[in-house]
C-alpha cells in the first residue's frame, strides 16, 4: 500500500513540475525584460533538476541523481554569469 502512495505522489510531483517548466518556458519567451528571462531560466534549471530527482526516485537508479547534481552546478554558474553580464555588460574583467 505504501509503495502505491509513494508512486502516486511522485507522479503528481512530476506532473506539477512539468506544468512549472511550461510556465517558466513561457516566461522566458514572453518576458518583458532580460532580468525576467534570466529568472525564468534559473527556475527552469531548478525544475529540471527536481524532475530528474523525482524520476530517479521512481526508477531507483543512481544515474539520475548524478545528472541532477550536474544540472544544479551548471545552472548556478549560468545564473551567476548572466547576472554579472546584465549588471556590468561584460563577463570577463
Amino acid at each position: 500500500m505504501s509503495e502505491t502512495i509513494i508512486l502516486g505522489a511522485v507522479w503528481t510531483a512530476q506532473a506539477a513540475l512539468v506544468l512549472a517548466m511550461c510556465l517558466c518556458a513561457w516566461r522566458m519567451i514572453a518576458g518583458p525584460r532580460a532580468q525576467d528571462r534570466v529568472l525564468a531560466l534559473d527556475a527552469l534549471y531548478a525544475c529540471a533538476m527536481l524532475q530528474l530527482l523525482a524520476f530517479g526516485i521512481r526508477t531507483g537508479r543512481a544515474l539520475y541523481f548524478e545528472a541532477a547534481l550536474i544540472i544544479a552546478m551548471l545552472g548556478f554558474v549560468a545564473t551567476v554569469t548572466l547576472a554579472k553580464f546584465l549588471m556590468r555588460g561584460e563577463v570577463i574583467e
